[in-house]
């Protein structure tokens, strides 16, 4: 366990604060994504930073535009090895600041959903997991919407994580402590003018989605389930029989969750460790059990990880997200198709398109839709 957290502790950077200097040197053939943010962490006085690891009194709201170099490689992140950044070759911070309320947040989010044509006006929701500064949520969330050339508006939902790894209780305690607030903000984005909802949760963020939903009254979850178009849980760092608990307090969705896995994700192991050795549904063992409680399952186990830790092989699928997506939202998954069909077709349509497009060692493995 200790070699283990070795190796996670010096997994990427670790832009602690100052991470959102500004620079407005020009950079052909960067691109620039807005996000928009809410979160539950603490607002912090220095300069460049907006937030810290603590828990805050409360929701705060934010946006950011983070450039992205004409250099990029796919599911990577060009951390500025010095502050504010060269926009020629690293993520670059363009513009940042505080939204006054959550009234002027969702007025901005329907100013640009405004902007994009009926039927694809969507909203694109992240939940981080375990282990996260607040730059880190942020610069990865950007990297998944360049790489996946996301249309939607962005959000951000960023739980007070500490970004230490010895400080796992108090980041499932964050996320504890954080559901009210996202029940809240699922509601008020189903509120808005948007057509679709897609929401990706990674690691613990699984945790705090699931729990969320649970404690969540049908009222709330019907009215989220109308817009809600995809649940992608990403490596989620949960134990397998609380799961299944929650898949039995839920009852059947009008889509099925869709599950990313891979059982050499060291990350979870360490999770597992510290969880007395029960299985996590991120590297659980089983993927056709877990079809059969009605998932969806995309095992990447095969598929060579960019981080040491193998806990972020859903970044480099991000790629294929237009494509994706548009499976994701094709009528084979409308709720007047029966379950069968539901997951055969996309199933099928899935492993075709892995397979055929871009020759990934990816697994994909679905069941009748039952629990």
């Amino acid at each position: 366990m200790l070699a283990l957290l070795v190796v996670l502790a010096g997994c990427g950077s670790r832009p602690e604060f100052g991470a959102l200097a500004l620079t407005e040197v020009p950079a052909q053939g960067a691109k620039s994504h807005d996000i928009m943010v809410v979160t539950t962490r603490e607002r912090d006085s220095r300069p460049d930073t907006y937030f810290n690891g603590e828990r805050g009194e409360g929701v705060s709201y934010a946006h950011a535009t983070i450039s992205v170099p004409p250099n990029h490689e796919v599911s990577q992140i060009e951390w500025p090895e010095s502050l504010p950044g060269n926009p020629a070759t690293e993520f670059v911070a363009r513009d940042a600041g505080y939204i006054e309320d959550q009234n002027t947040f969702i007025r901005q989010i329907n100013n640009r959903l405004a902007k994009m044509p009926r039927g694809k006006r969507d909203i694109f929701l992240f939940i981080h997991g375990y282990n996260t500064l607040f730059p880190e949520a942020l610069y990865r969330f950007v990297q998944v919407v360049h790489d996946g050339d996301i249309d939607g508006v962005p959000v951000l939902f960023t739980w007070a994580s500490r970004g230490k790894l010895q400080d796992y209780v108090y980041d499932l305690n964050s996320a504890a402590v954080a559901r009210q607030s996202l029940a809240e903000t699922m509601l008020l984005l189903a509120k808005t003018n948007a057509d679709n909802i897609t929401i990706l949760a990674h690691s613990m963020g699984n945790w705090l989605l699931m729990e969320t939903a649970v404690q969540s009254s049908a009222e709330q979850r019907r009215v989220l389930q109308g817009k809600l178009k995809v649940v992608i849980l990403a490596a989620p760092d949960i134990d397998i029989d609380l799961f299944k608990a929650q898949l039995r307090k839920l009852g059947r969705p009008a889509n099925p969750y869709v599950v990313v896995v891979s059982r050499d994700d060291r990350a979870l192991r360490l999770s597992r460790a510290i969880a007395g050795g029960k299985e996590r549904v991120g590297a659980y063992s089983n993927d056709q059990e877990l079809a059969e409680l009605g998932a969806i399952v995309i095992d990447v186990t095969e598929l060579g990880s960019l981080d040491s830790a193998n806990h972020s092989k859903f970044a480099q699928l991000a790629e294929l997200s237009p494509e994706f997506r548009a499976m994701l939202g094709h009528s084979s998954l409308s709720t007047s198709t029966t379950d069968l069909q539901r997951g055969a077709t996309l199933g099928d349509s899935l492993g075709s398109f892995v397979g055929n497009t871009v020759a990934l060692p990816i697994n994909i493995v679905t069941a009748p839709f039952s629990r």
